[in-house]
């Protein structure tokens, strides 16, 4: 459920001042507290049989009423525990908008159920003295309570009143499977809402009116988990969905649309004392920055030394957003803050320095993807659909997108939680230093060489050191693994995917340089499969290229990989004295049909010496699923291509 923050809409008198009552009679949505004893006695989901949990009802009603500081929404959720894996459901955390003029969480009602040994239904209260509320920051909070008594079998419970809050987007499709979901608006007349569904399966629709007040309804029944595709780049995206807009409203005979552009929304956050007025704030100069920056005249090594310095001295304080909350000023005193205020820190700075710098907005990859459109009837402009600030810096006709919140993503590299969204740029109106711009260099890979050199002895086992340098994306994802040492890397690169390897060492290079790439040398033995006179082998070690992600025959989310990619393999291999490979594989060249990836393999033999090589490039970060039955067929080929099996034996 994603909130919407709505921009004030008029509020008219003539407005009707009651919701109509809802009436539901539908069998899959019992009365609050009203269990059947068969939902306790349910042992697996009938359309879900893999899920730890399911949730029997979701259902909310939104009014609009006058006076009533926004709207209301009252929302009920009644969750069936399969298996121990679903006791994590039994702690709630309701999240609310606390600041100035913000919403209120009333009402909540909260119980266990359970089946005592004679059959009889147990009924286990949540203690209101055990429901307190958490609060986030100065604009955020969240209600928390745990269940009691949650064991598998188990039925709980909830149900509450939110009242000042905005319209919101309702999903059908939770991360475990949903058999009741119901979604009812209910307004006046006067208020126009549009519901655009972005649902892949079937949804029951009713809508009734009065004289005053009209009422829509969406149910949807039976909906299996979403569970993650390899390669996506938001799950909400994908979830089967409502979106909810206010488009117009009515008054003394008048339509009025309500067209928000995002103009509207710069200039409000320009306004906005947790935004736009910290940037106006001068920080204080520092010696040792002023010191640093004393004999350096070049822009791009300016703003590299500013962002290390702040890099460096803030810490950030977990909290994340786009807002200053305790001012860039105390931020800087501190020397700790949220990430708006880490990065308004830095924009302040490059800004002081001379660079043409400037806040942008960003979604990251997990938080959703930002709808761009602007000044529309249907369209959505809103500062909600973004959860981080970032600096954009112009230099020399390159871009630079800098997050000081996070330690390790070097100046060249745009954010990887970032990387091939689109950002709004932030500057006032008047200056037309603002829009959209794509978050995305081309030049920057995720690049490995992979380095194999290795020897095969007579009874079929391989030893050698494989040498990986990772560039860029790749080190920046490789790298906080291998500060955590080298049984953590192996655990997570090498195990999963090499049954019976044995790693007898593990040296990395390069952990603290950003210009330089990760080098890791790996020591490595393995038996190889043989049969009969034969012995098998393939080149494609500890490139991980081992399992191909692509095994399902159908997907439903695009394929999102961030960036291009690129991969060069050498291989050495050593055969025994008196052994040969049988037949050496054809060197080939395979490429998909649009050009985006594309794969050369060569092998020659020199005496004992076999010598592979394989170059692998990607150059596009994206493919819709529309696309997804050629890049399946071209990834399995791809994948038979890299595993193909070296045949060794012996001499005759």
């Amino acid at each position: 459920m994603k909130k919407l923050l709505l921009f004030a809409i008029p509020l008219f008198a003539t407005l009707s001042l009651t919701a109509q009552k809802n009436k539901n009679n539908d069998p899959d949505s019992p009365p609050f507290g009203k269990v059947d004893k068969a939902d306790l006695l349910m042992k697996e989901c009938d359309f879900d049989n893999k899920a730890e949990a399911l949730v029997l009802v979701d259902e909310a009603q939104m009014d609009y009423i006058l006076g009533s500081e926004g709207m209301e929404m009252k929302k009920r959720v009644r969750i069936k525990i399969l298996s121990d894996r679903g006791f994590e459901r039994a702690n709630i955390h309701l999240p609310y908008e606390s600041g100035k003029d913000g919403e209120q969480i009333s009402n909540l009602e909260a119980q266990t159920y359970n089946l005592d040994p004679g059959g009889n239904i147990i009924v286990t209260k949540v203690d209101k003295k055990l429901i307190y509320d958490k609060k986030l920051n100065k604009r955020e909070s969240e209600k928390v309570f745990t269940f009691p008594e949650v064991k598998a079998g188990s039925v709980i419970e909830y149900t509450y009143k939110e009242s000042g809050l905005g319209l919101i987007d309702w999903y059908f499709q939770e991360t475990i499977p949903v058999k009741y979901s119901r979604f009812t608006i209910d307004f006046p007349l006067e208020i126009e809402v549009n519901v655009t569904p972005y649902c892949s399966r079937q949804f029951e629709q009713k809508n009734e009116s009065t004289s005053t007040r009209y009422n829509k309804t969406y149910v949807m029944r039976n909906v299996a988990a979403f569970r993650d595709e390899p390669y996506i780049i938001n799950d909400d995206y994908y979830r089967d969905r409502l979106e909810t807009k206010i488009i117009a409203w009515t008054f003394d005979g008048k339509r009025n649309f309500r067209v928000v552009n995002w103009m509207d929304v710069i200039k409000h956050l320009m306004e906005d004392d947790d935004f736009g007025v910290q940037l106006k704030k001068n920080i204080p100069r520092t010696a040792d920055l002023d010191e640093k920056l004393k004999t350096i005249t070049t822009p791009y090594l300016r703003m590299k030394t500013i962002y290390k310095y702040v890099q460096d001295n803030m810490q950030w304080n977990e909290s994340t957003g786009i807002w200053a909350l305790d001012g860039v000023k105390s931020a800087w005193k501190d020397k700790k803050g949220t990430v708006g205020e880490i990065n308004l820190i830095l924009v302040n700075l490059l800004k002081d320095a001379g660079l043409n710098a400037h806040p942008v907005l960003v979604s990251t990859h997990n938080f959703g993807v930002v709808n761009t459109m602007d000044a529309g009837t249907y369209d959505y402009p809103g500062y909600h659909q973004f959860n981080k600030v970032m600096a954009y810096v112009d230099l020399d006709d390159k871009n630079y997108v800098l997050d000081a919140s996070e330690k390790s993503t070097p100046a060249h590299l745009i954010p990887e939680d970032v990387v091939s969204t689109e950002g709004l740029v932030i500057e006032k109106i008047e200056t037309s230093q603002w829009g959209w711009k794509q978050l995305f260099d081309k030049d920057m890979l995720a690049k490995n060489i992979i380095l194999v050199n290795s020897q095969i002895d007579e009874t079929g086992k391989m030893s050698g050191e494989v040498t990986v340098t990772s560039f860029d994306y790749s080190r920046l994802d490789r790298l906080p693994t291998a500060k955590k040492g080298k049984d953590k890397f192996i655990e997570k690169y090498i195990t999963g995917s090499n049954p019976g390897m044995k790693i007898d060492d593990v040296v990395f290079e390069n952990l603290e340089s950003d210009s330089l790439p990760l080098v890791q040398k790996i020591k490595f033995s393995q038996p190889l499969n043989s049969s009969g006179d034969y012995t098998y082998f393939s080149s494609n070690i500890l490139t991980g290229l081992e399992k191909n992600p692509f095994i399902a025959d159908n997907r439903f989310s695009d394929v999102f990989f961030g960036n291009n990619q690129s991969y060069l393999v050498i291989g050495n291999f050593l055969l025994p004295e008196g052994y040969e490979i049988e037949t050496l594989p054809k060197n080939i060249r395979m490429i998909m049909s649009d050009t985006s990836i594309s794969i050369t393999r060569r092998a020659e033999i020199s005496g004992n010496n076999l010598m592979t090589k394989v170059q692998l490039d990607f150059k596009k970060p994206f493919y819709p699923a529309s696309q997804y039955e050629e890049l399946h067929e071209f990834y399995k080929q791809l994948f038979d291509l890299l595993n193909e099996q070296f045949v060794m034996r012996k001499k005759k």
